[in-house]
């Protein structure tokens, strides 16, 4: 099984790559014959959409396309910024085939100052999933600026949030299999005006 880890934070100091990576490190606790990857967009060189085969793309676009594609389950942060989840990590979900979250299991993670956005969770990340039919698991982790202290998660109940959240997506992945992909969606094929 491979648990794919992604930051859509584009900064180096970032509070959503530790509470990514810590999501990751109880996922491989829970079962340490998995592998896991976390992938940081802001180590990335990830090239813009531009409606062209995903199979077309090359470099790290190429790379990062590729381990989502391979992935059988995900943990997903992302800032919150002026309501939803980054830019950066919507042009992820622009880049990669229609198919490659089908009958995965996702969790989400988001960040913000206070907890003014924790709504975001519910009204942006779950229909972006819902719509590459993946499965979310309930329970998402909303964490924000007094949660964290000299640069590390220091509260006890999200550090219990985030493992349960990683136990959850471990567990829901190995149960499923893919075996529950849901109806056909119409075919959306990818087309570029020549």
């Amino acid at each position: 099984m491979k648990i794919v880890g992604l930051t859509g934070s584009l900064t180096s100091s970032s509070k959503t790559f530790i509470a990514v990576d810590k999501a990751l490190d109880y996922a491989k606790k829970h079962n340490p014959e998995i592998e896991t990857i976390h992938l940081h967009l802001k180590d990335l060189s990830v090239g813009f959409c531009d409606g062209r085969d995903p199979s077309l793309y090359e470099g790290d676009t190429k790379y990062l396309i590729d381990h989502l594609k391979s992935a059988d389950g995900y943990i997903i942060g992302s800032p919150i910024y002026r309501g939803t989840y980054t830019g950066a990590l919507k042009n992820v979900f622009d880049l990669i085939p229609n198919d490659a979250l089908r009958g995965k299991v996702v969790g989400f993670i988001a960040t913000g100052g206070t907890y003014h956005h924790y709504l975001a969770l519910e009204h942006q990340f779950k229909p972006l999933a819902g719509y590459f039919k993946a499965h979310v698991v309930p329970g998402s982790v909303y964490i924000h600026n007094e949660h964290f202290t000299n640069k590390e998660l220091s509260s006890y109940e999200i550090l219990e949030r985030l493992e349960a959240l990683a136990s959850d997506v471990v567990s829901l992945t190995s149960l499923i299999d893919k075996r529950f992909e849901g109806a056909d969606q119409p075919t959306i094929p990818r087309k570029v005006l020549v």
